[in-house]
């Protein structure tokens, strides 16, 4: 049997990995500035991660939800404490699309519409009504299409509040990116955000904030949307949530009351998933690593700025993306092949760095001067 081949791969296999690097089937040693996808928020195999998740799996690993789990109640104790919304509900599931996808239905029950405002370049997930939300035909099945999505311009705020002016009472919810990622690294301004808010509560829409990439601390807030100062309804969160074990969550304001039913699923919040979760949080807690995350982003988006090849160097926190222009376009190649140094992109010329909150000065300094060698290099070649 065949691999069903959708991804196109670097001809490497990850065998091994430690904190920022990885090895290869060679042992050949690579720095992660991508976190695969973001999703490594404390470092490959952490040892306090590794352990919890060894000290479970020696219990139990899974039974469903239709019983009671003790470490799920002491998850979402700790998340409300280092997210700051201790009076929000949370429900548990696996994937960043799923979460998405259980904020929009949930938001559909709450207040009985069906529209909901997206916006140009978002990313919400590949399942039926997260993958309508993204802005991307390519991926989007005709089974999925639906006249229920209305695309808005990102960061316009006159269009946002026409189309509020017109359709608000249809209007479900609006979920937006704090931080667009797959997008290229776009934030949402802070008076964009703001004015969401502000429209939601006159309208009655559900504010969905999708925090899968932007958020559990990787920009040195919790949620990327907390530099408005404003409070959404719905949170979305997966990626760093578990540091690579497949779990996901949204965040449920208490104005939104449940029902039986009304959600469900079958492996989310099991408990191995909640001990690898339980891990994350504590690692962060412990090792302060929203103010580290902050730090070393503002340090290396500074030195970024430095390089004159670069440009719209942009993002907040270890979320950060520039352009790069033609003459560099096989910058991201070079980077991993040459310096063994794993980044991301956007097309088309979008380069995105992800790694993990554990990340060091001394990698960000080799990071820089290993960017600048590749640059000199393709521009002399």
């Amino acid at each position: 049997m065949n691999l069903f081949d959708v991804y196109p791969l670097n001809n490497i296999a990850i065998t091994s990995a430690k904190g920022s690097y990885v090895w290869d089937a060679d042992g050949v040693q690579y720095l992660d500035m991508y976190g695969g996808h973001a999703v490594i928020s404390i470092g490959h195999t952490h040892p306090h991660w590794v352990k919890r998740i060894e000290n479970q799996l020696e219990k139990i690993a899974f039974y469903s939800n239709s019983v009671i789990i003790p470490i799920q109640k002491e998850l979402a104790s700790k998340l409300g404490d280092l997210s700051g919304k201790e009076d929000f509900q949370l429900f548990l599931c696996n994937s960043g699309a799923e979460a998405n996808e259980n904020a929009l239905k949930l938001a559909s029950f709450y207040n009985g519409r069906k529209k909901i405002i997206a916006f140009s370049k978002s990313f919400h997930g590949r399942t039926s009504l997260a993958v309508a939300a993204t802005d991307n035909p390519s991926i989007v099945a005709p089974v999925n299409e639906t006249g229920n999505v209305i695309f808005l311009p990102f960061n316009d705020e006159a269009a946002l509040r026409d189309c509020f002016a017109q359709q608000g009472k249809e209007i479900s919810s609006v979920i937006i990116e704090g931080i667009q990622g797959v997008g290229g690294i776009n934030p949402a301004s802070i008076p964009f955000l703001q004015l969401i808010r502000d429209l939601c509560t006159e309208y009655g829409s559900v504010y969905i904030a999708d925090s899968v990439q932007c958020g559990y601390g990787r920009t040195g807030q919790f949620f990327a949307h907390d530099y408005a100062g404003v409070a959404a309804d719905i949170y979305t969160m997966a990626k760093g949530m578990g540091n690579g074990f497949p779990v996901a969550g949204i965040l449920i304001a208490p104005h939104i009351q449940p029902k039986h039913g009304m959600l469900g699923t079958t492996f989310g919040g099991n408990q191995l998933a909640c001990a690898a979760a339980l891990a994350v949080l504590e690692v962060m807690e412990q090792e302060n690593l929203l103010h580290q995350a902050k730090d070393n982003g503002n340090y290396l988006i500074g030195k970024l700025k430095e390089i004159p090849q670069l440009q719209n160097v942009r993002g907040r926190g270890l979320m950060i993306g520039f352009d790069v222009p033609e003459e560099l376009k096989g910058l991201k190649k070079k980077l991993l092949m040459d310096f063994k140094i794993f980044t991301g992109e956007a097309k088309p010329n979008v380069i995105r760095l992800l790694p993990s909150l554990a990340l060091t000065r001394r990698q960000i300094d080799d990071f820089l001067e290993a960017l600048q060698e590749a640059i000199d290099e393709l521009l002399t070649s």
